[in-house]
């Protein structure tokens, strides 16, 4: 077993001298998310130990990188170094003492996900009092039949579980390409809501910056304060934004530009991509600031897709090494300036590419993340392993290495949902007498690489599903869905209190209170370096 005396500490002091000084630095908190929403560094990113042949090129693409992995104490920071190094990483530590060492040695915990986001969010509303209106105001004009229009910026998925009445969805960075469609009267009050603050706020303050002539103002507290007054909300919603003209495009990428150069974004021209490819120096992030649907349609290579306001609400999930360069581009000239100019503020080095237009974008092929070579494992196919479930039930134990999200709305009937970080604690929980473990994923793919794992475990035949279950869903055998059998918890996924349509009033208002914190947080921790501009 991999021993934490295999890799060199790294204290706490050593770390915020990284941060402080600029330098790059991936910090990353292995554990599960539920675990790690509870205390972290501001700047640890999670990258759970169970998903790291998958995550770990896409997100660490250059080999050399420093990296300081982090956990709870529970050993599993070493066997995430033992993996990087086997993928080839150079520069891999351990934070001394994990989480509670970060704090011992002076340093600020925070709770949540997407804190660097949320928290910066909260800056910029104290900083340039970006104005907002309570639920009750809000319905008051609705009732009233008063000239507004709602623009909910949160993911076009959210809108459609829980809506403002009358709202229309346009997500993050289309908000600044879009509103000149959607308000054309500058006496049109624009309402810009979310599920809680931060999208509100950074969405609200974006067309300000932008210089749109009409009165904006962010829903306070977003659908948790609409909830929270006991006010209806709207469900399965399809509003969404027009096209744009080309007046509207070509105003707003001129207020766009000119905020970009205001808060120093870097400039590049296409031309200049191919030797930033090739630089191995410096970890380079790209982006597709664009829709989901445009990408899908035509992409450019190297981008990969990050919707502008998705990349500034969870921008250390997208580019979790800090001090990295980002690289944006758009079809239109105003996501990818607009979200720069946020990126820039929270101390990100970022270029936009000019002079893209929609030609540009024409590789129709499916963006796929580099990944490492898959193991050679025994595989099963769907039918068979069918058979043998028909046949000899308690023969066969499946594992089922997919998500809690994804195990609870789909699995083979009788799969026992399992964490590979938690595999050797998940196998007591299984019935004894089987002949053989085979393991699922949703491609099979995560599978594989615990089947190693698994087989260090057990002396029973391990197979994995060829084609996870994917395969069996698509050969049209039987699904079930819940929580119908559970070998390792459900924490692989923090529950947001802003999220679905179930959260208790008491939990919405800790969170708005969690939040309403995070500018004083951030004075005590030191080490973010956000500056926030004037408009």
């Amino acid at each position: 077993m991999t021993k934490n005396s295999d890799f060199p500490l790294r204290t706490t002091q050593q770390v915020r001298e990284q941060l402080l000084a600029g330098r790059e630095i991936a910090l990353l908190d292995v554990r599960e998310e539920d675990p790690h929403a509870q205390a972290h560094p501001l700047f640890a990113a999670n990258f759970p130990v169970g998903r790291i042949e998958l995550d770990a090129y896409t997100k660490l693409p250059r080999r050399d990188v420093p990296v300081v992995l982090l956990d709870g104490g529970e050993g599993l920071a070493a066997v995430a170094a033992d993996r990087l190094r086997r993928l080839g990483y150079t520069d891999v530590s351990l934070l001394a003492g994990g989480v509670a060492g970060w704090h011992n040695g002076g340093g600020e915990l925070f709770r949540d996900v997407n804190v660097p986001s949320k928290a910066f969010g909260e800056l910029v509303e104290a900083e340039r009092h970006t104005p907002s209106l309570a639920a009750q105001e809000v319905q008051a004009l609705i009732d009233g039949g008063e000239n507004i229009v709602i623009l909910d910026a949160r993911r076009y998925d959210e809108y459609r579980t829980m809506s403002i009445p009358g709202s229309i969805s346009v997500p993050g960075a289309e908000l600044a390409l879009r509103v000149r469609e959607l308000a054309p009267d500058p006496a049109t009050r624009i309402i810009v809501n979310c599920a809680g603050r931060t999208r509100s706020i950074i969405g609200t303050q974006s067309l300000i910056n932008a210089g749109v002539p009409n009165p904006v103002a962010a829903l306070r507290n977003g659908t948790i304060g609409w909830t929270l007054a006991r006010q209806r909300l709207e469900h399965g919603q399809s509003r969404s934004y027009p096209a744009v003209s080309e007046a509207a495009r070509a105003a707003a990428a001129r207020s766009a530009r000119a905020l970009a150069d205001r808060t120093g974004v870097l400039r590049l021209a296409s031309g200049q991509l191919p030797a930033l490819f090739a630089d191995t120096a410096r970890t380079n992030y790209y982006f597709d600031i664009r829709s989901p649907e445009e990408f899908r349609h035509g992409r450019l290579a190297h981008f990969r897709s990050a919707p502008g306001g998705q990349l500034v609400q969870e921008t250390e999930q997208f580019a979790p090494v800090r001090g990295a360069r980002i690289v944006l581009a758009d079809s239109d000239g105003v996501r990818a300036n607009l979200t720069a100019h946020w990126l820039r503020q929270m101390n990100h080095e970022v270029y936009v590419v000019d002079g893209l237009r929609a030609g540009d974008f024409n590789l129709t092929t499916a963006w796929t993340a580099e990944l490492p070579p898959q193991p050679v494992v025994e595989q099963v196919d769907a039918a068979t392993l069918s058979k043998w479930l028909d046949e000899a039930l308690d023969d066969t134990v499946v594992l089922d290495f997919q998500s809690g999200a994804g195990y609870q709305k789909r699995h083979i009937p009788g799969a026992w949902f399992a964490l590979r970080s938690d595999l050797a604690a998940a196998l007591h929980k299984l019935p004894a007498g089987a002949r053989r473990y085979v393991l699922a994923s949703g491609s099979g793919r995560l599978a594989c690489h615990a089947a190693a794992d698994l087989r260090a475990l057990t002396d029973l035949a391990v197979l994995v599903l060829a084609g996870g279950t994917d395969a069996w869903a698509g050969a049209g055998l039987p699904l079930a869905s819940g929580t119908t059998r559970l070998a390792s918890p459900l924490i692989d996924r923090y529950r947001r209190p802003y999220e679905g349509t179930d959260n208790l009033a008491e939990t919405m208002q800790a969170y708005l209170d969690w939040e309403f914190g995070l500018v004083a947080q951030l004075a005590r921790d030191g080490t973010h370096g956000f500056r926030v501009y004037a408009a």
